[in-house]
């Protein structure tokens, strides 16, 4: 299997509120978006989709009455630490919820967390040990040795 990640869909309770914090909120530039049905948001290489959580959970033939911690988290990778600080100031203002301020961690970069109104967890951060292109597209660097 080529590994390879293009789209990501989050289920989302409220279409209208879950289009408004994205699209409205945090400027994100939008492909199509409808209420009701589906919304695309073309990030740098992948897409990010919204779709109503109980026909995304009935689609993938699932329960849709997940709720907590999923073990997943998204992050949004930027160049510094000033910018981390930047986003999550955005994110908040935009509706997020803290749920991790800004700190250095534990690995050498600098990062926090936010949830979106339907309470999925973004990471922000910036991470030294990887190159980042001009569309924001991180890459480890190559191992030496």
């Amino acid at each position: 299997m080529k590994p390879t990640l293009s789209v990501i869909t989050l289920g989302v309770a409220d279409m209208r509120r879950a289009i408004d914090f994205y699209k409205n909120r945090l400027g994100w530039p939008t492909r199509a978006a409808d209420d009701a049905g589906i919304a695309f948001f073309q990030l740098n290489g992948i897409i990010l989709a919204l779709y109503p959580r109980v026909a995304l959970a009935d689609e993938a033939n699932v329960s849709a009455s997940g709720a907590g911690f999923s073990g997943v988290t998204l992050s949004h990778n930027v160049a510094s630490r000033e910018e981390v600080d930047q986003v999550l100031f955005q994110a908040e203002r935009a509706g997020a919820s803290i749920v991790k301020p800004a700190c250095d961690a534990s690995w050498g970069g600098y990062s926090s967390f936010f949830a979106d109104p339907d309470g999925y967890l973004w990471e922000v951060v910036h991470n030294p040990h990887w190159d980042m292109d001009e569309h924001g597209g991180v890459m480890m660097k190559k191992a030496e040795g």
